[in-house]
């Protein structure tokens, strides 16, 4: 299956473009205060290294707006203010240097204030985000029972959109977030049929991490084989790292690019004679602490735990151990290149991954 993503409107953040023709960004969002920028700085330093394309802080006041300009100083990636309910919020983070202004049409609607946020936003040549959240809806269509939940967020989007554009702004992102799966997928759905700007996938409210995480899987999953999608966060209780790290996982699960090379491993049976999980775990960490480069070419590494599968999951792998009781035979490119001590099978994956990396 070829995923064929949606085309949509490029629209620049900073310096990185996102659409159809370019890599699916993944996003976090800072947890800690903005004005403490030091540990803002701290924090998306610690993201730039994990792989995160583009952050969000949040602005509840000036101080938090001014402390943009510091934090922007000390990172690589593009900056995008969080605001709410007070417009004049927005104006201060466009002079502060933010890339990218999320608007929540819940509580910043009136469009004298939006014309002088776009007015600005036009200016310094940043995009808008009109981002919809299942908690705050407008009220208009918030309580129209008329609608389903999916739609009040598709119609609130779409009314917000029409606003932008009549007053000639139209450098815009969507999202439409709701903490329930099937609800979040039928909004998408049906906002991307409608418009032709770029979507940024998510869920809020998703509960403990582990839920979290399976709940974002299976809407971003859906969405995004649907070609559906442009950038994303996977929104977690949990450190912002490991945000970046499950949004990885979705996008290599689709072929998607996202977290460097795919261990495929098998869950270990009677007939396995060597501590699978302990090697996998190691790999894993192993491969995490080389980091992960946005765009780089995906690579398949398998782990198998006896000979049934691993010849056949070597066809389909770039590079494959299958073991015995103490040595596993390591292939490349599907074919057997040479016997590896078990206690050494982990070194010498990389080993050879560091090789195609080389060579891709």
């Amino acid at each position: 299956m070829i995923i064929q993503r949606r085309k949509t409107k490029e629209i620049k953040i900073g310096t990185t473009a996102i659409g159809a023709r370019h890599p699916i960004a993944i996003q976090s969002m800072a947890k800690v205060p903005t004005k403490n920028y030091r540990e803002a700085i701290s924090q998306i330093q610690s993201l730039e290294k994990v792989g995160c394309a583009i952050v969000r802080v949040a602005i509840l006041d000036e101080e938090d707006a001014h402390a943009i300009t510091r934090i922007k100083n000390a990172i690589r990636i593009p900056l995008v203010a969080d605001i709410h309910f007070n417009w004049k919020l927005a104006v201060c983070a466009i002079k502060a240097g933010a890339d990218k202004i999320r608007l929540n049409p819940g509580n910043i609607y009136k469009k004298q204030e939006v014309k002088e946020i776009t007015s600005l936003a036009r200016e310094y040549a940043i995009p808008i985000r009109v981002g919809l959240n299942s908690g705050s809806i407008p009220k208009i269509f918030r309580y129209n029972a008329k609608l389903r939940p999916a739609l009040k967020l598709v119609r609130a989007a779409l009314d917000y959109v029409k606003m932008l554009e009549d007053i000639h702004f139209n450098n815009i992102v969507v999202s439409l977030k709701c903490s329930n799966v099937l609800d979040t997928i039928e909004a998408y759905q049906a906002m991307a049929e409608k418009c032709g700007y770029p979507l940024h996938l998510g869920l809020t409210a998703t509960g403990f991490s582990d839920v979290g995480k399976i709940k974002s899987a299976v809407a971003l999953g859906i969405l995004l084989s649907q070609g559906i999608g442009d950038t994303l966060r996977v929104s977690l209780t949990d450190r912002p790292e490991e945000e970046i790290r499950i949004g990885q996982y979705i996008l290599s699960s689709l072929g998607l690019g996202g977290a460097g090379p795919e261990i495929i491993s098998c869950p270990a049976c009677g007939r396995t004679e060597v501590d699978i999980e302990k090697i996998v775990n190691e790999l894993q960490a192993k491969l995490s602490a080389f980091g992960t480069q946005q765009g780089a070419k995906p690579f398949k590494l398998a782990v198998m735990g006896c000979v049934v599968n691993g010849p056949g999951e070597a066809e389909d792998a770039d590079l494959a151990i299958a073991f015995g009781r103490k040595e596993g035979l390591l292939y490349k490119n599907a074919k057997p290149l040479r016997k590896v001590a078990s206690k050494d099978a982990v070194n010498e994956l990389i080993k050879e991954w560091k090789k195609l990396c080389q060579k891709s």
